[in-house]
């Protein structure tokens, strides 16, 4: 499933490499196109986006987690129209979030995959709960270059709880979160009573 995130009507500003995001994000996870449902960013009310040129990483094309045996693509996304972020098609694949900073620049990348896929068929967040403080996550670029991240933190959220933190940082350091849902299905809603994200830094 992925999810549609983030909080409460709520100011947030995003500062990737340069540029600054102002948006209204929405931590509420709306299903789409499976039983299980799929993740979806609502960001609306972009205000500024300049300088994203001025940027030091290249583009990021896997992620791989060894301790879960994940190896996907990583598929860039922006807004849907919408306004929401969007979302691979493929379950095996993940969405980075390209109007943020990309994986080790200064900032908070985000990363969204799917878990508990219709009809049983394996998805890339499926384990995403088993990782523990620690453990390394890697990012591949477009130039072959890998960049590692060390699990810091994995936090549970309410679907609706205000989780702002995700998407920024003000410590000038190379953050790397990844998105998934959890809890219980809620069939009515179409949703997971959860948001998991696990919190990664640079090593």
């Amino acid at each position: 499933m992925l999810p549609k995130i983030l909080s409460k009507r709520a100011s947030l500003i995003v500062v990737p490499s340069g540029f600054v995001l102002f948006a209204t994000l929405l931590f509420n996870f709306i299903p789409k196109n499976s039983i299980q449902g799929n993740l979806e960013l609502p960001i609306k009310n972009v205000a500024t986006l300049s300088n994203q040129e001025q940027v030091s990483v290249e583009l990021p094309v896997r992620l791989k987690i060894p301790v879960i045996s994940v190896d996907s693509a990583v598929i860039p996304v922006g807004f849907t129209s919408d306004g929401e972020m969007g979302v691979p098609k493929n379950p095996a694949e993940v969405a980075w979030f390209n109007l943020g900073p990309r994986p080790g620049e200064s900032g908070s990348a985000v990363i969204a995959g799917h878990y508990g896929w219709e009809n049983n068929i394996p998805a890339v967040f499926d384990n995403l709960h088993k990782l523990r403080k620690g453990d390394k996550v890697y990012v591949e670029d477009e130039k072959g270059t890998t960049i590692t991240f060390i699990v810091r933190e994995i936090r549970t959220y309410g679907k609706d709880e205000a989780a702002l933190d995700v998407f920024s940082s003000s410590d000038g350091k190379a953050h790397f979160n990844l998105v998934t849902c959890t809890g219980a299905w809620n069939t009515e809603e179409k949703t997971r009573s959860e948001r998991l994200i696990v919190f990664t830094d640079k090593e």
